[in-house]
């Protein structure tokens, strides 16, 4: 039997012609029936399913139909077999119950389904350890890796990316493709729209330790507040979620903030509820702002002001950038965004109900 005979699997429909007339309906649709069917090469037929792009385009549409008409499914263990390619990528988000992540998660989604690749999802749970395993056994069940809010260090995000193809979301190690949402940028526009209110203390309410993200974010915060003559200070860490909240509340009402930037939109969402049980209103005694914009941040009592980063986006320029590189197209010729080593996005404030005017 030759390799692209075992490259399929699925029940022949037939094509309302001979050639599926005498199949059984219970054997294997081969790329060679593809290849009867629309009267091209078997090679043809595994280009225009694996490679669109690399056939003409009515060759293209012919044999597509034909394969939906038998159909056809294609085999991705037998491809792998074949191939050596598994045309999937891996994609480790942190925590799978953060809405930060569906948006992330919609877009690689989205980006690799129009490409023909397939999506393996993988949880981490904020667990270096478990990136770690992860990483370690990924190589023979997929082609490439997305690693969003990395919990390992920069040198060993580097050690993998030499072993295989890796883009990294939310960090930016030396050497390694990456996607930054700027909310430094966004941070920014947060303090000069707490000044503009007349609040000259801010809170930063820390994530976890081991985030990139949140030492980048309190960096950005310490230098927009010296150039605009406001105090900061810091509590924490806080792990990013809504239960975290309660406890980062009380010690913003102990050290008497009136304006708080929080690590990411859960912690926030969870101090604006423990804030209304001592009776601590929102915005009159204490301004509260978030990070991300995740979905829900609009529902909460009151509406959260928060940064808003372009999160779909952000998974769907990753996974560009690891195709390009998978598919040895380079990353800058890639249609739409100019997508090089690493790629910043911006973000942009949007104000709600959570923040006004320092008390007297």
């Amino acid at each position: 039997m030759s390799s692209t005979d075992t490259d399929v699997s699925g029940a022949g429909s037939g094509l309302g012609t001979d050639a599926g007339a005498g199949r059984s309906a219970a054997r294997r649709v081969t790329i060679r029936d593809i290849a009867d069917a629309t009267g091209v090469a078997p090679s043809t037929v595994s280009r225009a399913l694996s490679m669109p792009d690399r056939v003409n385009h009515t060759t293209q549409e012919r044999i597509q139909h034909a394969a939906r008409e038998l159909g056809y499914v294609a085999n991705s263990q037998a491809r792998a077999l074949t191939s050596g390619r598994t045309r999937a990528v891996a994609v480790l988000v942190s925590d799978i119950t953060n809405p930060f992540y569906f948006d992330v998660i919609r877009g690689t989604q989205h980006q690799l389904a129009g490409a023909g690749w397939t999506q393996l999802l993988v949880d981490t749970e904020e667990s270096a350890d478990a990136e770690l395993a992860t990483l370690s056994s990924i190589g023979t069940k997929a082609d490439g890796v997305v690693l969003t809010a990395s919990r390992l260090s920069d040198a060993q995000i580097a050690r993998f990316a030499e072993r295989i193809p890796l883009v990294v979301v939310n960090r930016r190690p030396a050497g390694v493709p990456s996607v930054l949402i700027d909310t430094p940028g966004g941070v920014e526009q947060a303090v000069q729209h707490l000044v503009s209110l007349g609040h000259r203390d801010v809170l930063y309410v820390a994530g976890p330790d081991s985030s990139w993200s949140n030492e980048r974010r309190w960096k950005a915060l310490v230098r927009v507040a010296k150039r605009l003559g406001v105090r900061v200070a810091r509590i924490g860490p806080h792990a990013p979620f809504v239960d975290s909240g309660a406890a980062a509340a009380d010690a913003a009402v102990h050290a008497g903030a009136t304006a708080c930037i929080a690590f990411n939109d859960l912690i926030a969402i969870g101090m604006l509820a423990r804030l209304r049980e001592r009776g601590v209103r929102v915005p009159e005694d204490m301004s509260i702002v978030g990070c991300d914009d995740i979905f829900g941040a609009d529902f909460c009592n009151p509406p959260l002001t928060t940064m808003t980063s372009p999160i779909e986006r952000a998974g769907r320029v990753a996974i560009r950038m690891l195709l390009g590189r998978l598919e040895g197209d380079p990353a800058d010729e890639l249609p739409g965004e100019h997508v090089t080593g690493a790629v910043a996005l911006p973000t942009h404030l949007t104000v709600r109900e959570s923040t006004g005017p320092a008390p007297a």
